[in-house]
């Protein structure tokens, strides 16, 4: 029972405590929302720089692809850890570390510059390896958290909301990154984002309880998530004794060797490629392929990304609204993720067109697809053995950043080979239609998997 709550409501009709159920829920959304568009924006803000950076450090396209793959060396490595400790101590407490720590690391980015070029680039690869680690259990926790707070059929909805902040990300704060690097120089983005993170996780702090912590949430709207197919348990302390379990090494082999699990971690990696792309070298493309200036291509970015932020939002209520509509979960979720998929192959095309108006349409129309394929946190949240949520978040996005990694290295090598993005954009392309294959022919029917505990 919530605090604070009357025992005399546990005798009210199902009806009457539907009707009186708080909405707690959503000022949990809110700050899940918040958090990721201050971590997708402590992210990206290298990618808009780039061009300054690495003019100023005399970096190559090689070595600026492995100085954005640092974070997700660190991000990917650390992802399982991040899961287990997600199980044992729970999302809310881990996070409010990790949101600390990855905001102390963005700021101390924007000092690299007072150092010798040498020291810098080591500097800047070390910080970037630091916030890659401590920004691990983010994503997990959002998908713990909206397992725990949201029933199925708002799921989708929920997951598509956090998921779509990578977006809202780009469109707040690429023009104000962009116009901070052009007046005050390319250090300054890392330093006032930074103290952005920092004032956050204080925020978070005051704000974020589990569903049987919360002291606001009452006893209608804990029975609504509850029966809804929502984990209300998952941070509680009436799990402890199920947390004993987490770090069983048996359960990743199950994870492992589940078909449909494995299709969603291959969809998920590919998906990743078109995500790094755009958090990577999507700027630079604008300026150097294009001939932008640095304002103009921060500017430019956030129309795609806006495109994105309403395409996820178009995914995940399109999914919940099937789910309410009788249509089978798999169905629910497959459609819009192939749908959304096709259509960002249509990237490919800006090879074949000159006017930059028209290239920057269809990079509007390709991300709007990608937001709509989006569905992969809600899948993760459909699917993960309740015992082990972080766990299983934990791998699905160890496979998905892997592209975080190789996808940076591969485009820095095409432009290396080339001179050319066209390479890139035909590589970025193949992976979404990777997604499509991968949802039709492997994933198979979505249903949370049973763990096997002896």
């Amino acid at each position: 029972m919530a605090k604070n709550q009357p025992e005399a409501n546990t005798g009210l009709t199902s009806n009457l405590i539907v009707g009186k159920r708080s909405r707690i829920r959503f000022t949990i959304l809110s700050m899940l929302f918040l958090v990721t568009t201050l971590y997708y924006a402590d992210r990206s803000i290298i990618s808009i720089i780039g061009t300054p950076m690495s003019d100023s450090l005399g970096l190559s396209p090689v070595a600026m692809g492995y100085i954005f793959s640092a974070f997700s060396w660190s991000y990917v490595i650390a992802q399982i850890p991040a899961g287990m400790l997600l199980d044992r101590f729970g999302s809310i407490k881990i996070c409010r570390f990790a949101i600390l720590l990855w905001s102390a690391f963005t700021l101390l980015q924007g000092f690299v510059g007072f150092f010798p070029t040498g020291m810098a680039i080591v500097s800047l690869f070390v910080l970037r390896i630091l916030v890659g680690l401590s920004e691990a259990p983010s994503f997990p926790a959002n998908s713990r958290i909206v397992s725990a707070w949201f029933p199925n059929k708002e799921r989708g909805t929920a997951s598509a909301i956090f998921t779509s902040a990578q977006y809202f990300a780009t469109v707040i704060f690429a023009p104000v990154i962009a116009w901070l690097t052009s007046d005050y120089g390319w250090e300054t983005p890392f330093i006032a984002m930074g103290a952005a993170g920092i004032l956050c996780a204080l925020l978070w702090l005051k704000t974020m309880r589990g569903p049987k912590e919360h002291p606001k949430v009452n006893e209608a709207e804990l029975s609504y998530i509850e029966q809804g197919g929502g984990l209300i348990n998952l941070d509680s302390r009436t799990s402890e004794k199920r947390s004993n379990e987490v770090f069983k090494w048996k359960y990743f082999k199950q994870l492992l060797t589940n078909r449909m699990l494995l299709g969603v971690y291959i969809a998920q990696y590919c998906i990743n490629v078109l995500t790094y792309f755009f958090l990577t070298w999507f700027p630079i493309y604008m300026i150097k392929e294009r001939g932008m200036s640095i304002l103009e291509a921060g500017f430019i970015a956030s129309l795609p990304a806006l495109s994105g932020f309403t395409g996820a939002l178009v995914g995940g209520v399109l999914s919940d609204f099937l789910i309410k509509k009788g249509v089978s979960l798999s169905k629910a979720r497959k459609t819009p993720i192939i749908c959304g998929m096709l259509l960002s192959t249509t990237m490919v095309i800006c090879n074949y067109v000159e006017q930059d108006w028209l290239v920057v349409a269809i990079m509007t129309l390709a991300f709007f697809g990608k937001g709509v394929g989006a569905m992969g946190w809600a899948v993760v949240s459909d699917t993960s053995p309740k015992e082990i949520v972080g766990l299983s978040g934990g791998l699905f996005n160890t496979f998905g950043n892997i592209a975080g990694i190789t996808t940076p290295i591969v485009i820095g090598y095409i432009l290396h080979t080339t001179g050319s993005f066209n390479g890139a954009l035909v590589f970025v392309g193949i992976n979404a239609l990777v997604v499509v294959l991968s949802y039709l022919f492997v994933v198979g029917e979505i249903k949370r998997v049973e763990l096997k505990t002896k």
